[in-house]
């Protein structure tokens, strides 16, 4: 008889068992590992409902969700906050339904405002949904040439002009030039910044699954940094920075390729160049890449409000915010970005 319990933090051993689950599961991603209870937990200080379909002492389903209720950007509950892949990952669409109807009935008994899965693939056809996002993936090839070669040559020349440049990478032991790049990035782009810790906390949650690596000038100047997931071989960099100097050096471009690289010679088979919004920079940067788009299915069931929730940079109503934030001092917008993020989610 299916059954859905709940996944306390302290329990280890159930920690263990959704944990292979999730690496056996093909709907699972990254997002569905049990460490994310701890993060979005401690460092962010928002209440969980990591939820598992049992029958006969076997995980037949998991759905890990964050409650978010800030006075800025409403109250939700979603799969999952800070993650750009959620929702169900269940071995049956029974235990999928049963998991679904589970945080339903916690949606409404928490009064939220809206329910939001991230998905990869839809489930609902009729419930809003976010069209802006999309993801990137493509095969990594066998051999390094390869994987350059299949590189469009525009964006293969500014590889090249980074190794022209010598430029060089390094896995870095903790996120200390990561984040001095990262902050400072976000902060030029009008954005709030993630805390040190955030990063700090991953690392040592998901390592060695959670890597930073960084390129260097010749001379040792940090110029580009990114942190990046390990995943059933695939390789998915999911948070950047660099500095003012990478796109004169080149070095983003060299980042990207030092990381598909070494995935390459560790015999990964997929590179996940992560979510990006039509329209963006990011977006048009992927594309150059060769990589081809594929939509995302947010999808959303509302209770208490009419529309599907706006809470990013392309909402105009933000416009002058982002404006005041580029002028903030560093030091400042550190102090502040962390206040604002966590209710964003």
């Amino acid at each position: 008889m299916l059954t859905i319990k709940r996944l306390m933090p302290a329990d280890l051993a159930a920690a263990e068992r959704w944990d292979a689950f999730v690496m056996a599961c093909p709907q699972a991603t990254f997002f569905h590992r049990a460490g994310w209870q701890k993060i979005v937990r401690e460092v962010f200080r928002h209440d969980t409902y990591f939820l598992y379909a049992e029958a006969e002492g076997r995980i037949l389903g998991v759905l890990p969700l964050g409650h978010v209720n800030s006075w800025l950007f409403g109250n939700s509950l979603s799969g999952l906050p800070f993650a750009v892949y959620g929702g169900v990952a269940a071995a049956s669409e029974e235990a999928a339904l049963a998991l679904e109807q589970e945080a339903q009935r916690i949606a409404k008994r928490l009064g939220v405002s809206h329910l939001e899965w991230r998905n990869v693939q839809s489930r609902h056809a009729d419930w809003p949904r976010q069209d802006l996002y999309v993801t990137f993936r493509k095969e990594i090839l066998d051999q390094e040439e390869a994987n350059l070669l299949a590189i469009p040559r525009k964006q293969r020349a500014m590889v090249r002009k980074g190794i022209k440049n010598g430029l060089v990478s390094s896995i870095d032991p903790d996120a200390e030039r990561f984040f001095a790049l990262y902050a400072d990035n976000v902060r030029r782009h009008g954005t709030p910044a993630l805390p040190k810790r955030y990063f700090q906390a991953l690392l040592a949650e998901f390592a060695p699954d959670c890597e930073v690596l960084t390129v260097s000038s010749p001379d040792g100047r940090a110029l580009s940094s990114v942190l990046s997931f390990y995943f059933r071989g695939e390789v998915l960099p999911y948070y950047a920075g660099d500095s003012e100097e990478a796109r004169e050096t080149a070095a983003n471009d060299f980042k990207y390729w030092e990381l598909m690289r070494r995935a390459c010679a560790r015999g990964l088979k997929v590179f996940d160049y992560g979510r990006s919004k039509q329209g963006t920079g990011s977006y048009a940067f992927k594309k150059n890449w060769g990589f081809e788009p594929t939509p995302l299915h947010y999808e959303y069931c509302l209770y208490k409000r009419a529309d599907v929730p706006q809470n990013n940079p392309s909402n105009a109503k933000y416009k002058l915010l982002i404006s005041a934030w580029r002028r903030l001092p560093l030091a400042v917008a550190n102090w502040l970005g962390p206040l604002v993020v966590r209710n964003l989610g």
